[in-house]
């Protein structure tokens, strides 16, 4: 096991980049995106680093000489043949060949494409553009990187002994959580934390402690890299940017209003099947399911991602009662603002009800919080999405207002188009 402390004390960023592979990335980022390679080969997408904690002023912390060094590190990166064969070889989600020989022969000779950085008003604008399909890989990468230099930023005046300490500690909260969620039935717990983590060894770690403090409820890890290399599997499924780009595709409302259907059919046949998890709320959860063909409620589950994640599960139930399905039989997957208090809470709300599984991201993976002075380690809302498609805006209305994006007036459209009333706005907790 590493000695965290001893090596971002001594750290250089070419013996510690911040990312060391094309695989340490979310699995959905890579199942996504052969999906993306099959179905919208020629679709042109611009992503935008988008800072929703205004307070934290990156480019005041973050040198751009080291940002752009990192950058320009994952741009040399390309797939090693250990990494192949165990994306060619693995058996994921009980299904040998995830990955088909074609994406995978051009996953094999993927260089990123060019970034474009610039300063502006204390922030770092970010963008990547080009075909979908090879923009969309920046994004985990991209967090990432932002989120570790950050971290770097703060610690880099601290002794050898302040950053033992600071370690031992953020390992002692980490280890009373797990022992808070050790003794709940049934438990079902994934790391979901790569893209908002406080540095790659810090994640490794915690996926290690999570093995060890939690056995057989620790269902893996959406990290691919850390995935392979400590054994566990790999998690994931789908994400808002799919439903994002096919509706800003669409040429008028009727097609906009199929859009997010049309994405799940896609996925269906890309995957035989399998991985049949509806992540609802892009456009919002209750106006999806109502107008949702029957063939969706024959699926396995429901990731929930914003809004109240309790009332979200009760739509969800009430939903496939109403479509004549059992909920003891489905699986609801929680992934928004988790920690243990919450964690142990919707477990004891939903046994016997639903089945559930939990995504723990950022306090899994990020939480520093009140070890530093000045809060100066605390996680931050951090995000890199796909704001236009083929030339137009995308736009993301979410169950919490608070997340939602894109121009106003085509906001106003979308939320006529998928009938969205009054939402209730929630603070935005990472």
């Amino acid at each position: 096991m590493a000695d965290i402390a001893t090596r971002v004390y001594n750290h250089k960023w070419k013996i510690d980049p911040i990312i060391r592979s094309l695989i340490d990335t979310d699995f959905y980022k890579l199942l996504m995106c052969q999906s993306v390679f099959r179905n919208k080969p020629d679709t042109q997408v611009t992503f935008s680093l988008i800072n929703r904690s205004k307070t934290i002023r990156l480019a005041e912390l973050v040198d751009e000489g080291e940002l752009r060094e990192q950058l320009d590190h994952i741009r040399s990166l390309r797939l090693s043949r250990g990494e192949s064969t165990f994306l060619r070889g693995n058996t994921f989600y009980g299904k040998r060949q995830m990955f088909r020989s074609d994406f995978m022969e051009w996953f094999e000779g993927l260089q990123l494409p060019p970034y474009h950085l610039e300063k502006r008003d204390g922030q770092y604008e970010l963008t990547f553009e080009g075909s979908w399909h090879e923009v969309m890989l920046w994004e985990i990468p991209a967090l990432a990187v932002l989120m570790e230099l950050r971290s770097r930023a703060v610690l880099k005046d601290m002794g050898k002994f302040e950053l033992q300490v600071l370690y031992a500690r953020a390992m002692t909260k980490l280890w009373e959580k797990v022992e808070r969620l050790r003794p709940l039935d049934g438990l079902r717990l994934a790391d979901f934390g790569t893209r908002r983590r406080h540095s790659f060894l810090w994640q490794d770690w915690c996926v290690q402690a999570m093995q060890e403090g939690l056995g057989d409820k620790f269902a893996g890890t959406s990290n691919c890299l850390i995935a392979m290399r400590r054994e566990v599997e790999a998690i994931g499924t789908n994400a808002h940017e799919l439903p994002m780009v096919y509706a800003a595709l669409a040429e008028d409302d009727a097609a906009l209003a199929r859009a997010p259907y049309e994405v799940l059919s896609d996925w269906h046949d890309e995957h035989d099947g399998n991985l049949r998890i509806i992540l609802p709320d892009t456009y919002g959860t209750e106006g999806f399911l109502k107008n949702a063909p029957d063939w969706l409620a024959g699926w396995t589950g429901i990731r929930i991602d914003s809004g109240d994640p309790a009332t979200g599960a009760e739509i969800a139930i009430r939903w496939w009662k109403d479509r004549g399905e059992d909920p003891r039989e489905k699986l609801v997957i929680f992934s928004d603002g988790l920690d243990a208090d919450k964690i142990i809470a919707l477990a004891k709300q939903f046994q016997g009800r639903v089945r559930v599984s939990f995504g723990w991201g950022t306090l899994l993976t990020n939480d520093f919080r009140g070890l530093v002075p000045n809060e100066a380690l605390a996680p931050f809302s951090l995000v890199c999405k796909a704001i236009s498609a083929n030339g137009r805006p995308t736009v993301k209305l979410s169950d919490n207002p608070n997340k939602a994006m894109g121009p106003a007036d085509e906001v106003a459209r979308y939320k006529r188009v998928f009938g969205v009333g009054t939402q209730k706005a929630l603070e935005v907790v990472v």
